[in-house]
């Protein structure tokens, strides 16, 4: 099965192709302001240098957010015309999800910075599959975070995400046997989301058209925030 996967949700723009569990090829573009600008040549770049095209993709796989409004709108249409023009099946997959792919841990919490003392909190338990089980997905302020996960008893619980090196401070106050992982790994990826999605569709699980693919905000936008009078 070939999976072409895409992840605007940060600052990072990654593109994919997966064929089952192998990368055949991965792109990046980070400057962020130039998401709508890279994406599509990055897609081309990708075909031209593994020879395949879009007829060739048997499933799309897209990061749903939370991370960057525009960016997850960008993704999120991109992958909605493919689908649409060849009738491919595709996956969302939360941008919380998709950075846990990253690793292989027993229990994995992610915390991604959304600024103003909040997080997007995703926690994670293995299952015998190597798949990952969702405990828990929503924004909550870092304190909040600290609170959920003790109360949890995750443990021995893997952290990452920037919202780790953001908060690292409090986090190592709280918890003293917490694992922390390499700077690539906090970074996000498509093939993660290609991981992510493969397993689900091998488990039969969320494939669906582009009618399916919702932005996954889990918080309102700063400039809904802002009319509101909110942080």
């Amino acid at each position: 099965m070939k999976i072409l996967a895409i992840d605007t949700s940060s600052q990072v723009c990654s593109v994919s192709i997966v064929e089952n569990e192998r990368v055949l090829i991965e792109l990046k573009n980070t400057d962020e302001k130039t998401h709508s600008q890279k994406l599509m040549p990055l897609v081309d770049e990708a075909f031209a240098r593994t020879g395949l095209s879009l007829d060739h993709m048997d499933l799309l796989a897209c990061c749903v957010g939370p991370g960057s409004f525009t960016g997850i709108r960008i993704g999120i249409a991109t992958v909605k015309a493919f689908a649409d023009t060849k009738k491919i099946p595709t996956i969302g997959v939360t941008s919380l999800e998709g950075m846990a792919y990253n690793i292989l841990a027993e229990n994995v919490c992610v915390l991604l910075d959304a600024k103003h003392e909040n997080v997007y909190l995703g926690l994670y338990q293995l299952q015998p599959d190597d798949s990952y089980g969702c405990v828990l997905e929503k924004a909550v302020t870092i304190e909040e975070a600290i609170t959920e996960l003790k109360q949890r008893k995750m443990e021995p619980v893997t952290l990452l995400g920037d919202g780790v090196t953001t908060y690292l401070d409090k986090i190592v106050q709280n918890f003293e046997s917490c694992r922390m992982v390499a700077d690539e790994l906090n970074e996000a990826s498509s093939v993660s989301i290609a991981k992510s999605a493969y397993t689900r569709y091998k488990k039969g699980q969320n494939t669906g058209t582009s009618k399916d693919l919702i932005p996954v905000y889990l918080k309102k936008s700063q400039a809904e925030r802002a009319l509101e009078g909110e942080k």
